[in-house]
């Protein structure tokens, strides 16, 4: 069986504009040719990021900037980047911001870091002209009702082209919320209010669809298993994972069936991210499967399909946007704080993002996992030392969503050996102040743990996406 790698499947599209005033092109024969190379090379720049880049060209007027727009419009973007290459007037872009229903990017790339004030006529300043027309456009923007995003740089000015990058990144995010399709199979954890989600509310704060699921949608296909597909799902689990003493063959080999039948699921299903959660009782099959679903589930979301248990719906779309920025992004909640140390320790059993381990993932044999029943094989696992970030997805009371995040360092300490993923993470901070800042943010039980500093790209998310962005800091 071939299995869909989200990842690359729905890759963002940017659309790309550039322009400049026509009416100069008379008056400085060399300058159109100079800013048409500056173009070119903006594109070059864009397609070397992981995107789909729609180019429609140079435009010197407001008429072509119509014609831009509707290309756009029907390209569908999921941002548009227009590069300001001299000045220009804002009558050309507005139609561009107003009529392709996606976010704009401005950007002003003169050609170099600065100009031979010596020997430059007005034709050859007119090339580091960009700047000039922002804040019209910002003006103008503003006036209309869209929302005004700019970089400023020189063509070869990697600062810029890193800002840059992290508005693309979090088109990505965008593309992957507006057009993915979200699992929710089984039922809601007992008593957890927090974690209870509208689903019409997904879509109304991120687009996208829901789709709910069945046990028994993964139960037929588990069903179906052949031994040779079992077996290359065994050989990949002792690839990845060191196995501890404690893991049973029989449970080993179910995990390994039911890993199997979640990767027909999402394959048929076409599914970007999933979660789950199914109490069960007296060892029927139902329970079998939702005691066996963390091997299938940690392989899911190292592969670029979150899975989460506990019915998080709002955490595996948490760990969705992560991922989208390339910084993995792990099942995590509160475990315990060491005053001692000055950490906070935090993480789960079942399901972790295997590609952020510090170590080799271990696969622990259990015989019972914290407040649910159930037994099998649970993954255990640091996330990699150094900078990570917090990334949750809270709800207000009128329904709204909104980012929450935190910034801090996992550092190394003793862990739990119970089969958890378990990090020690220093904020630099008092632990219980800072617990009571995070707890205070509206996060909820459960958030993503992601690798790298995300702040800044998390910004770009909500310019883009329209939520609300909360960052919790003592």
């Amino acid at each position: 069986m071939t299995v869909r790698t989200p990842a690359v499947a729905r890759k963002p599209r940017i659309g790309l504009v550039a322009g400049g005033l026509g009416a100069y092109w008379p008056q400085f024969p060399d300058l159109l040719p100079q800013l048409r190379r500056s173009a070119a090379r903006v594109t070059e720049r864009m397609r070397e990021f992981d995107a789909e880049v729609v180019d429609v060209g140079f435009i010197s007027d407001a008429r072509e900037g119509a014609e831009a727009a509707e290309k756009l419009r029907a390209a569908d973007c999921d941002l548009i980047v227009g590069f300001l290459t001299t000045y220009m007037t804002a009558s050309m872009l507005v139609p561009v911001a107003r009529r392709a229903d996606a976010p704009v990017l401005l950007i002003n790339l003169q050609p170099a870091p600065s100009m031979d004030h010596a020997s430059f006529d007005t034709g050859q300043w007119l090339a580091y002209c960009g700047a000039c027309p922002l804040p019209e456009m910002a003006n103008a923007f503003e006036r209309v009702g869209v929302p005004f995003r700019s970089v400023s740089g020189y063509l070869e000015d990697e600062r810029a082209w890193r800002r840059i990058g992290r508005w693309i990144r979090a088109a990505g995010v965008r593309s992957v919320l507006r057009h993915g399709r979200h699992g929710l199979m089984g039922h809601l954890y007992p008593g957890m209010y927090d974690v209870s989600t509208d689903l019409t509310m997904v879509t109304g704060n991120l687009g996208g669809h829901m789709e709910v699921l069945e046990f028994d949608d993964l139960r037929v296909r588990v069903e179906g298993v052949g031994d040779g597909e079992l077996a290359a799902k065994l050989d990949e689990t002792r690839a990845v994972f060191e196995l501890a003493d404690s893991v049973v063959e029989e449970d080993l080999r179910w995990a390994a069936k039911v890993a199997v039948g979640l990767d027909r699921l999402v394959e048929d299903f076409d599914l970007d991210s999933l979660a789950y959660y199914h109490r069960g009782l007296d060892a029927e099959i139902h329970e079998r499967l939702g005691a066996g679903m963390i091997l299938g589930a940690s392989l899911l979301t190292a592969r670029g399909v979150p899975a989460c248990g506990e019915y998080e719906l709002r955490t595996s779309l948490a760990m969705l946007i992560a991922d989208r920025l390339g910084a993995g992004g792990s099942f995590t909640e509160l475990q315990a704080l060491d005053f001692t140390a000055g950490v906070v320790e935090m993480g789960h059993d079942g399901p972790g993002h295997l590609a952020i381990s510090e170590h080799r993932p271990l696969l622990r044999g259990l015989g019972v996992y914290h407040g649910k029943r159930g037994w099998g094989v649970s993954v255990e696992f640091d996330v990699r030392h150094g900078p990570v970030t917090l990334v949750g997805l809270g709800q207000t009371r009128d329904g709204r969503y909104r980012l929450v995040a935190a910034e801090g360092e996992v550092v190394p300490g003793p862990l739990l050996e119970i089969g958890n993923t378990t990090s020690r993470v220093d904020f630099g901070c008092d632990p219980g102040e800072w617990t009571d800042a995070w707890s205070g943010s509206g996060v909820g039980h459960h958030w993503a743990l992601a690798t790298d500093g995300l702040l800044a790209e998390l910004r770009c998310v909500a310019g883009l996406t329209g939520l609300e962005l909360v960052e919790v800091a003592v």
